[in-house]
């Protein structure tokens, strides 16, 4: 299993000293978890989902990374590839570039977003979304393999060009793409390509879903583009060796993600301004207590990973059994301080993921932090 960290850009309550803040204390981070053996740093395209997600350039952000670190990949998760958002030559371009001064370390996921939000302010024909899509997902692998591309489509029609420069990886970087739902996964899977999830629903509901986005893959027959059978998850983490300090601000955390989420996603508005709807406050003592209690429950509604070492492992080793390739961890949401980011960062990279992880430089670093 690996694992990896996800990044919204989240902040609640922004100015514009604690955006920038936010920008540069992110780096930070990104930078402990190239030395402490993380996967790959995944962010996210967003526009104008104010509090929920300050991540409008993901392009240039992982750029900045892939500077500041060795190992650590650097993932689209994921880049809005219907054509009002961005033309499929400029993703094709970018993701290029990227993989070439990375070193060969980009993933490339792609999606459409269901936010009402950026979809009308990009004067998007939302019943086309889909269509669009699909149409640059065909075209993008092809760009980076064909020495001069064209394409006639339904909704391009390009000249023959040369799509330069080339990507690293051969034939071209992972290809992912979002989804959430059941039927998602397994649409994803008929495409042959890897899957990032939210963590949404209990053990059963999981493994279900894994295992039919599996049985789809495996009959997955993509022509312009090489299979990528991998299943990811996203969900909320903070680890800290104070089970009941992790829990208050990790809780705190997550359910400032899934209301901003929901505001943005399932309300069928576009919010504009503060989302002064969102509950930012702790919970009550004894609400915590039966929060702690409820954790890792049959009928719980997600698999957030929050707690100390001890509860964090028996978390993940839900989503091993449930057969999921990768954990890409929610660290840094809304509401949580920078410096419990990091202490959770170290805490779990020194003492979660070494138990699932046969990577031996891991298990080094864990061994003699310094």
């Amino acid at each position: 299993m690996k694992f990896s960290l996800f990044y919204e850009m989240q902040i609640s309550h922004p100015t514009r000293p604690s955006e920038t803040q936010l920008f540069h204390d992110c780096v930070t981070q990104v930078e402990l978890a190239d030395q402490l053996g993380y996967h790959c740093i995944w962010e996210v395209e967003h526009h104008g989902l104010f509090e929920y997600s300050h991540s409008s350039a993901p392009e240039v952000f992982l750029s900045f990374v892939a500077a500041r670190t060795k190992n650590v990949r650097v993932g689209h998760g994921i880049t809005l590839t219907p054509h009002r958002y961005n033309h499929p030559i400029r993703i094709a371009e970018r993701i290029a570039t990227l993989d070439i001064l990375s070193g060969g370390r980009v993933n490339w996921g792609s999606g459409k977003s269901s936010s009402l939000t950026e979809q009308l302010a990009f004067e998007n024909d939302v019943s086309q979304l889909h269509a669009q899509w699909l149409e640059a997902l065909d075209m993008i692998p092809r760009m980076w393999q064909q020495d001069v591309f064209q394409y006639k489509g339904t909704f391009f029609d390009v000249p023959p060009i040369q799509v330069i420069p080339k990507p690293v990886q051969q034939p071209h970087p992972p290809i992912f793409a979002a989804c959430s739902k059941p039927e998602s996964a397994v649409a994803v899977g008929q495409l042959g390509i890897g899957a990032l999830n939210f963590a949404i629903g209990n053990d059963d509901y999981l493994g279900r879903k894994v295992d039919d986005y599996r049985a789809a893959v495996r009959d997955a027959n993509p022509a312009i583009y090489q299979k990528n059978d991998h299943f990811a998850c996203t969900p909320v983490t903070l680890c800290l060796p104070d089970d009941r300090k992790a829990c208050r601000y990790g809780m705190r955390g997550a359910l400032f993600f899934a209301e901003a989420l929901g505001t943005y996603y399932f309300s069928g508005k576009r919010p504009i301004g503060p989302l002064e709807e969102i509950n930012r406050e702790f919970m009550r003592d004894d609400d915590l207590d039966d929060a702690m209690a409820f954790r890792g429950a049959d009928d719980a509604p997600a698999m957030n990973i929050i707690g100390d070492p001890a509860h964090c492992r028996e978390i993940v080793s839900r989503f091993e059994r449930a057969g999921v390739d990768e954990i890409i961890c929610v660290m840094q949401t809304g509401t949580v301080p920078h410096e419990l980011v990091m202490e959770s960062l170290r805490t779990f990279g020194e003492q979660v993921i070494p138990h699932f992880s046969t990577d031996t430089t891991m298990e080094r670093r864990a061994a003699d932090p310094g």
